[in-house]
């Protein structure tokens, strides 16, 4: 039986004046290789309970480990095991592709003969080798995305962290950016990601938490939600009977 790589009691954030918590009582575990799909409308709690677990922010209550590994004691340790790939492009535009890899990967300590190589082997990988020496500020959507994806995998992360990591694209960069990590996930890395693209969601994920106004209303493989849930067709019909129809795009 797998091992959970990330284990969460009781977890709570509640932000200076606010009424209500953000994360209101999540205790969840993840098994090491899973594809965890993290699902929820605007404001739900998703982007907390991962800066959280990233170490971007700190719990109101509650504990998790990753690997085993307590943030009191090993915050540094958790760090050094961790990628994260969030929506907005982590990059220097004025950069170009190489020296953007060359700056983060030495980030994680990666030596000039090791950097290197892994850098031409992940841009070939996802079809930017042509374009390593232009400016970020020069790439596409697509361009961008896939090259943000490797800033964030370079030291081999065992638990990777995604936040719609293909919203923007065109559907060949979406391809290639999903069988990339799908090959990363078969290589040992567990991927938690949240998206607003259900069918994408449905399609890559090996297990969902659908949250909502902080709690967790539902957790399980794909067809698992999907047959629990009256009348459902997809993980969509599941969402909205979960989360309802009102909207949720209010500032």
């Amino acid at each position: 039986m797998p091992e959970s790589i990330i284990k969460i009691q009781n977890l709570y954030k509640k932000y200076k004046n606010a009424d209500d918590f953000s994360v209101n009582n999540i205790s969840l575990n993840i098994e090491e290789n899973e594809i965890f799909g993290i699902l929820g409308p605007n404001g739900a709690g998703k982007t907390t309970l991962i800066s959280m677990l990233c170490g971007l922010l700190k719990p109101t209550a509650g504990t998790y480990t990753i690997n085993s590994l307590s943030p009191k004691n090993n915050r540094t340790k958790i760090q050094r095991q961790i990628g994260i790939v969030p929506q907005e492009y982590a990059l220097y535009p004025t950069l170009t592709a190489r020296e953007n890899l060359m700056f983060f990967g030495s980030l994680y300590g990666l030596k000039h003969k090791v950097l290197h190589s892994k850098i031409e082997n992940a841009l070939q990988r996802v079809g930017l080798e042509n374009f390593a020496n232009r400016k970020i500020d020069n790439f596409s959507g697509g361009m961008k995305r896939r090259c943000n994806l490797i800033a964030g995998i370079m030291h081999e992360p065992k638990v990777l962290f995604l936040d719609e990591p293909t919203v923007g694209v065109d559907v060949q960069s979406r391809n290639v950016i999903i069988e990339y990590l799908q090959e990363l996930n078969k290589n040992g890395t567990t991927i938690i990601y949240t998206s607003h693209h259900l069918q994408e969601a449905e399609e890559f994920c090996t297990k969902i938490a659908i949250i909502d106004h902080g709690r967790i209303y539902a957790i399980g493989s794909p067809k698992e939600l999907i047959a629990q849930t009256e009348n459902a067709k997809n993980l969509e019909d599941v969402f909205i009977a979960l989360t309802g129809k009102e909207l949720r795009d209010a500032v």
